[in-house]
């Protein structure tokens, strides 16, 4: 029986405010072995958020991309926590759990490299990393030595084609579209499925039973044992 693994989305998101500090301290304290978070690059800095708009989880206004890194650092992302870098997420987690960082800015795969690079010299591993996005040109300039993941929303008879172009590590499903013949057929490739984003516990374990490798929740602690 393959490990089945419990990914906190956002961290603990469901729980903490998302993307957070305090969500994926919270995540790692739950007992999660992985931790998924999202990415922009703005002045240079790889900054930790999801959405491309302010408004739904800062008191901020505006885009994201629009925005200077000072103003952005000085939003309330909820709780008093503010939007972190990368650097400091990394730092947090602190090897306790391995990094899913989905590229969600323009521009970022090379920031994202150049970042793990650095953390590899101070004693990192590639295997500490997982690097994923549904923008499948920006992931294919994530560095090689990392582990990929290919993210779709909906259902495509390309598939495996795109995976296996990307020499991808993992395929990252919408919970509506998967399937017991996808997950064999990903297996039959040597690729990891991940799905997201499995909040009920009746829906964890209907992907246990299809046998996929792992879900995103933001409702780490009724992941079942």
């Amino acid at each position: 029986m393959t490990e089945f693994l419990c990914i906190g989305h956002r961290g603990a998101c469901g729980h903490a405010p998302e993307n957070t500090l305090e969500a994926f301290e919270l995540a790692i304290t739950m007992g999660c072995p992985w931790v998924e978070l999202d990415v922009y690059c703005v002045e240079g800095e790889l900054i930790v958020i999801h959405d491309h708009k302010l408004e739904r989880t800062t008191n901020g206004e505006g885009l994201v991309m629009d925005a200077s890194l000072d103003y952005l650092r000085s939003l309330d992302a909820g709780n008093q926590q503010r939007i972190p870098t990368l650097n400091e997420v990394i730092e947090c987690v602190n090897h306790r759990a391995i990094i899913n960082i989905e590229l969600k800015g323009p521009n970022t795969a090379l920031a994202v490299n150049l970042l793990l690079n650095s953390f590899l010299k101070a004693g990192w591993q590639t295997d500490e990393f997982l690097i994923s996005s549904f923008n499948h040109k920006e992931l294919a300039l994530a560095d090689s030595q990392y582990r990929r993941g290919v993210l779709f929303y909906k259902v495509r008879q390309d598939y495996f084609d795109t995976t296996m172009k990307l020499n991808a590590y993992s395929i990252n499903l919408d919970v509506k579209i998967v399937d017991q013949k996808t997950v064999e057929q990903a297996h039959e490739r040597g690729l990891k499925v991940y799905v997201y984003t499995v909040n009920k516990l009746e829906e964890m374990l209907r992907m246990k039973s299809l046998g996929v490798d792992g879900i995103f929740t933001n409702y780490p602690d009724i992941f079942p044992e």
